[in-house]
């Protein structure tokens, strides 16, 4: 259906190659710049211009109860970056100086336990001479900030701002809901998701809600989980719809002004590791769904786990691409997963542009459970991920790490296919919980329809444990402590390489090649090669021929060269970036800048929020 004419006034005009306007550049998330100041001949040149440091970060022990990651991507918009901090205070700097020009400070409950600080990025949208930046916070507010000003628009909602918690509350549940993610608009309509608590099968609701960019007016609700009458609800066995946990909209939406379309990519369904009490496949957990911006309503969707009981949920923004199938070009949308899989669906009508095959799974031995007999994977692309391992390919990057991996091997089943279940026995699973890939996601090349994306070995090692039948999860699922498949420097329990950056042709699905990312510097001291490292954070690919990545827990920043997937530059922050950079042109000078925050699920003794930007020489 064509956008109305209304919907026509919110049609962007052509990109300024210059600025970095959206979280993935563009609002169809490519993470693609043409600038070509910075290149692969004279990459190496490039050196801080400047470094933006706030206080706004937490380490967990000192004033808040909880740890910070500074994840958020800026935006440069008019010669201005904004970005908000871990805290949730937005800046807004001058992009060739860093220099502060204003701040906002959201409400922040500092006293309230997150499992992280964290606020990915913002939103942004211009019609006419009004432009707006949205602001969603950890607290469930929505501020609509006058770009130039930083002032709330006293036309939106109250006074600027917008309280989206009592919209995902039915009935007496319990746990939080935060908005942690950039808010997109769809020719006029704040798409807006949230993070949820799934730890226990009820609690705030995962919906998807539509409200007026002007005014804060809800326009539309999606249920995530269908009501009777619905379609999908009968996928969810009994009345276990009611009142249902997760299956939310945490991650970034991409959008499509002229299709009219917002591609929505979804958690999983609570609890998170047992569903004997919600039987059947669990639409829309895990779905990629595209939904109509004016009425939110269903165009189609895709499920990339039937009843996941892994915590596999969709972590990132979908990627909307053109590729050629039979000598023509296809406007196609990307869905990464945390196993691996790259699916990749025509966007108007979601057929698959390879083919999508259901494979028998493994059952498990938990009473009461809900086993799904099949799952999809992709003919093609193949998994860009380690997906399993076995028994000998146990570390042996030292003694020490064998020995102590080893140890906790001892009487777990190590080798087993993707989507084998937790059970009684402890398991080794490929990948963890945080894939795989993660939010960070990949970025597309349209000069050569090749897609980037990083990701990192790390699995898990757990079993199911009795609650007893009378407790509301009957079953939960024991971590070995540090939570993950590694030692306790952090290295992985497998044989490297533990971290991957791999460029894939859209057109064939074939790898163009796969690059190992990251180290760690004391085993590299020992004469190792580098054995990659987990990361978060996702990269950017630029007009010089250039992939950009940080990611790493490393402290590196790194350039690719696009086509071969040498490294070309890598320079040493002061703590590792767990954030996607950016990439913009002012004065005549290209900029590339990023979020070095440490911490995070990897760096647990290094804090820090501070915005770090590189340009070239003067002279050069």
């Amino acid at each position: 259906m064509r956008p109305t004419v209304v919907a026509l006034a919110f049609l962007a005009a052509p990109l300024c190659a210059e600025e970095w306007p959206h979280y993935g550049n563009d609002p169809g998330g490519s993470r693609y710049s043409p600038l070509d100041q910075v290149h692969r001949g004279n990459v190496n040149q490039l050196e801080v211009a400047w470094e933006y440091d706030t206080p706004d970060f937490s380490d967990g022990l000192t004033g808040n109860p909880a740890r910070s990651a500074f994840e958020a991507t800026p935006l440069m918009i008019g010669g201005t970056i904004y970005v908000p901090t871990p805290m949730d205070r937005l800046l807004a700097l001058d992009a060739a100086t860093g220099e502060l020009e204003w701040e906002l400070a959201a409400k922040l409950d500092g006293t309230r336990r997150f499992g992280l600080y964290i606020n990915r990025g913002i939103g942004y949208w211009k019609q006419g001479d009004k432009e707006r930046l949205v602001f969603g916070t950890q607290m469930g507010l929505v501020y609509s900030i006058d770009r130039k000003t930083g002032r709330p628009d006293p036309a939106f909602a109250d006074g600027g701002v917008l309280d989206t918690n009592p919209a995902v509350t039915d009935g007496d549940v319990q746990g939080h809901y935060s908005l942690t993610s950039p808010i997109a608009q769809c020719n006029g309509t704040l798409v807006v998701g949230g993070r949820v608590s799934d730890g226990l099968p009820k609690g705030p609701s995962g919906d998807i809600r539509g409200y007026d960019v002007h005014t804060g007016e809800l326009r539309w609700r999606f249920h995530t989980v269908p009501r009777p009458g619905e379609f999908g609800n009968d996928t969810w066995g009994g009345d276990s719809w009611k009142m249902r946990g997760g299956t939310n909209l945490w991650s970034m939406t991409s959008v499509d002004s002229e299709l009219g379309l917002v591609y929505a990519p979804l958690g999983s369904p609570a609890h998170d590791y047992y569903g004997g009490d919600r039987p059947g496949t669990n639409l829309f957990g895990n779905s990629l769904v595209a939904l109509d911006c004016r009425t939110g309503s269903r165009r189609w969707h895709f499920q990339s786990i039937h009843h996941d009981i892994w915590d596999w949920d969709l972590p990132s923004q979908p990627s909307l691409v053109e590729v050629v199938r039979d000598g023509k070009a296809v406007k196609g949308v990307t869905l990464a997963t945390k196993t691996g899989f790259l699916f990749i669906f025509d966007r108007a009508t979601g057929e698959p542009l390879f083919d999508i095959e259901e494979h028998a799974v493994p059952a498990g031995d938990i009473p009461g459970e809900y086993y799904h007999p099949t799952q999809p994977r992709p003919v093609r692309p193949k998994p860009f991920i380690r997906q399993s391992m076995r028994e000998d390919e146990i570390t042996t990057v030292t003694p020490e790490s064998r020995a102590e991996c080893l140890e906790m091997l001892e009487g777990a089943s190590v080798e087993g296919p993707l989507f084998r279940p937790r059970m009684r026995q402890r398991t080794v699973f490929f990948p963890g919980t945080n894939g795989g890939s993660n939010w960070g996601g990949g970025a597309f090349d349209p000069e050569t329809d090749t897609f980037y994306i990083n990701s990192m070995d790390v699995g898990s090692l757990a079993s199911m444990v009795s609650r007893g039948e009378d407790a509301e999860v009957p079953w939960r699922s024991r971590s070995v402590p540090q939570g993950r498949f590694w030692d306790s420097s952090m290295y992985p329990c497998q044989e490297p390489p533990w971290g991957h950056l791999t460029a894939i042709d859209l057109n064939t699905g074939e790898f163009r090649w796969q690059s190992v990312l990251g180290e760690y510097d004391e085993l590299t001291q020992r004469g190792i090669p580098p054995t990659g490292a987990s990361n978060l954070g996702g990269p950017i690919v630029t007009g010089g021929g250039l992939v950009f990545i940080a990611a790493t827990n490393d402290k590196r920043f790194r350039a690719f060269d696009k086509d071969t997937g040498d490294l070309v530059w890598e320079y040493r922050l002061p703590a590792s970036a767990h954030a996607t950079p950016m990439t913009y042109m002012v004065e005549g000078r290209q900029y590339l800048a990023l979020a070095v925050g440490g911490g995070n699920k990897y760096n647990p003794g290094s804090f820090m929020a501070k915005v770090v930007a590189f340009r070239l020489p003067t002279d050069e």
